[in-house]
């Protein structure tokens, strides 16, 4: 069977590491990509691993003729037995192509939680406004990474009887628990093991909330707790003058180590002893699988389906709130510094979660459920 995946684009997000992993690891059927834009981060990835991928190179936010009548071409001759778009540009853009090539078998993507005029662009907002009109007749199914942005969507009017959760899944086989990859790390940066060290994995946007994580940080270290945090992802580097700004009013440049962007996310996960997610909005964010697969207990804000993810292994406190942020970081260091035996079982169910529930296994049984209708694998939350 032959699968087409049309994508907004192909840089370094969420979604498109999901759409990379069901690629790579989805071994039953043929996977060819469409990126609306250019081949961002994953498109040589994807070629190297031997997947067909072809660019329209559309500009963001911008539709050309060139650019439909390429993907038209693409969809007639390469006849695809099902078709998922991924985000709302590709749904619209792309849903409508493949129905107008005679394709039936169209499922769509959302890995979107808020709508909010101050953060999303005004071409998002419009594309997921399109989409809601038309999903009563473009797709089959409208699949979701989330619970949260499913029940969000269903107030915005999107078809009811269409809408489908599958989970990300993980390839536990790259994140698993490995002590010495971790040592590597804190080896590398000079870290005391007798520090606790917290990270964020996550580039600087604003749904990411890094202020929040920050003003946290600065309440910890007023409590006189010791702590060295990483924080890893794009922008969050010296050049940074907003960031820096913050962590010099909160006396944190000692604390706080800016790391930017890292392939090596397995041995950072494994070097930290929590990973701390500080977002206002999110969906169904990786980083907390990946912290988990490698045993890191994670204390996260109650955003999308943070609080589904960790269960009882982790700690959710709400959005927006430092002191309660802060408050519960001292309390899960306590725990580890005072109980290590407990601290040692939840590093290990953090794990298991992770196995049981939002493996990659799991997730590519999801899909083909919703592509052929062979039978979904919910794993056992």
């Amino acid at each position: 069977m032959i699968i087409l995946h049309i994508i907004s684009g192909l840089t370094n997000g969420g979604a498109e590491s999901v759409l990379y992993r069901l690629c790579m690891h989805d071994k039953a059927h043929t996977h060819i990509v469409v990126s609306l834009m250019d081949e961002g981060k994953y498109g040589s990835l994807l070629r190297e691993a031997g997947i067909e991928v072809h660019c329209l190179n559309m500009a963001s936010g911008r539709v050309t003729l060139q650019g439909l009548v390429k993907l038209f071409r693409l969809l007639r001759s390469l006849k695809p037995d099902a078709v998922q778009t991924w985000m709302y540009h590709a749904d619209l853009i792309g849903g409508v192509m493949a129905r107008l090539a005679g394709i039936r078998n169209i499922n769509w993507g959302i890995h979107h939680t808020i709508l909010d005029p101050k953060q999303s662009k005004g071409t998002t907002i419009l594309a997921a406004k399109l989409c809601a009109k038309l999903s009563g007749f473009v797709p089959k199914k409208i699949v979701f990474c989330a619970q949260k942005s499913l029940e969000v969507h269903l107030t915005l009017g999107y078809a009811s009887n269409k809408l489908v959760v599958a989970n990300n899944g993980y390839d536990l086989s790259l994140f698993f628990i490995n002590s010495s990859l971790g040592d590597k790390v804190k080896e590398e940066f000079n870290l005391d093991v007798n520090i606790p060290l917290l990270g964020l994995v996550g580039r600087f946007d604003p749904l990411k909330d890094h202020h929040n994580l920050v003003s946290a940080l600065s309440l910890i270290k007023q409590k006189g707790v010791s702590f060295k945090c990483l924080l890893i992802g794009a922008e969050l580097n010296r050049q940074n003058s907003i960031l820096n700004d913050w962590l010099a009013e909160n006396d944190l440049n000692e604390e706080v180590l800016l790391l930017d962007q890292r392939s090596d996310i397995p041995a950072i996960m494994n070097a930290l002893d929590i990973h701390v997610l500080s977002s206002f909005s999110e969906a169904f964010p990786n980083v907390l699988c990946e912290a988990m697969a490698c045993g890191t207990p994670c204390v996260t804000t109650d955003v999308g389906d943070t609080a589904l993810i960790v269960g009882k292994t982790g700690w959710v406190v709400p959005p927006k709130n430092p002191q309660a942020l802060a408050d519960t970081i001292i309390s899960a260091l306590d725990e580890r510094q005072n109980n290590p035996e407990k601290w040692a079982d939840r590093k290990a169910q953090v794990r298991k979660r992770v196995e049981v529930n939002f493996s990659i296994e799991i997730m590519i049984a999801n899909y083909h459920a919703i592509w052929f209708g062979h039978g979904k694998e919910e794993g056992s939350l």
